[in-house]
């Protein structure tokens, strides 16, 4: 079996006027975390959730805590998560009123004979999983990065955006991925984008797992992240699935990028953003962050 490898990010468009010190050094800590967990056998799937909570939670990320609010001045927040050897997805998507979307997601997969979840229903849902409730949204959303004008010259203005998510293969030879966002600054109440969607947003196999970050309309539009998965299977090494897909996002004109890693722990992550805020576990036991490094 291969050594456990890892890879998370906390979102495409970074910009170089902005200083992402703390970003990196959490991305560090969230990967030295989960490194020891996978080392004493921590599943891919469990994985991949704690490492999104954490990110989610930090208010650092456009995800989660950090989530900014819609045209009509809700929160609605989105999340899935894959599990490879099974297939099994779970998701939700415009959730209000609750901290954790990825754990609401991991609930919808465990707890229902669904895939995702929504609105009204999926608040519901994570009442009665008993998941933690925000009794005061003014004061618990940080809205990190609220404002920023985060797209490259050429790409669609008005979908300036953020996610969070990580890629696991633990012990066992097992992958995951999980992915959770706020949505794009200044959505309409509604909007839903990939992060929510298997295939576009997540996903996982017995070959790779994926987790998208950018302007969603266009990852849902190319299937983005398990078009991955099907150049893999077709015989194109990772790093070259991943990045041709990026590729074809942007000849559409949008923007973002994405995190895979493989069933032997080769991992990529390819943007067309001035940055992408990434940290990963290679299965050698060496640990990198990066921000606008290719």
């Amino acid at each position: 079996m291969p050594a456990p490898a890892l890879i998370l990010h906390g979102g495409a468009g970074a910009r170089r006027s902005r200083d992402y010190s703390a970003e990196i050094v959490h991305m560090r800590q969230v990967v030295e975390t989960m490194a020891a967990r996978l080392t004493d056998g921590l599943s891919a799937l469990d994985a991949v959730v704690e490492a999104v909570v954490m990110l989610e939670e930090s208010g650092l990320y456009v995800a989660g805590r950090g989530s900014s609010p819609n045209l009509a001045g809700e929160y609605e927040l989105d999340a899935s998560l894959m599990d490879g050897p099974s297939r099994r997805a779970g998701a939700v998507a415009a959730l209000q009123g609750y901290r954790s979307p990825i754990r609401a997601a991991r609930a919808v997969m465990d707890h229902t004979p669904h895939v995702l979840l929504a609105g009204s229903g999926a608040a519901r849902f994570a009442a009665e999983q008993n998941l933690d409730p925000i009794d005061d949204p003014d004061a618990w959303f940080t809205r990190a990065g609220q404002g920023e004008d985060n797209h490259p010259p050429g790409h669609a203005p008005q979908l300036a955006h953020g996610t969070v998510g990580c890629c696991a293969l633990d012990d066992q030879g097992r992958l995951a991925a999980a992915t959770s966002t706020g949505g794009v600054f200044g959505k309409l109440p509604g909007r839903v984008g990939d992060t929510p969607i298997p295939a576009a947003g997540v996903w996982a196999d017995t070959d790779v797992a994926v987790s998208s970050t950018g302007q969603g309309e266009y990852f849902l539009r190319t299937a983005a992240a398990a078009q991955v998965s099907w150049r893999v299977r077709s015989g194109s090494p990772v790093d070259h699935a991943a990045r041709a897909v990026i590729d074809e996002i942007g000849a559409l004109g949008g923007d973002g990028g994405l995190i895979a890693l493989d069933r032997h722990g080769r991992h990529a992550d390819p943007f067309n953003s001035q940055g992408m805020k990434r940290a990963w576990l290679s299965s050698d036991g060496a640990i990198g962050v990066d921000v606008f490094g290719r």
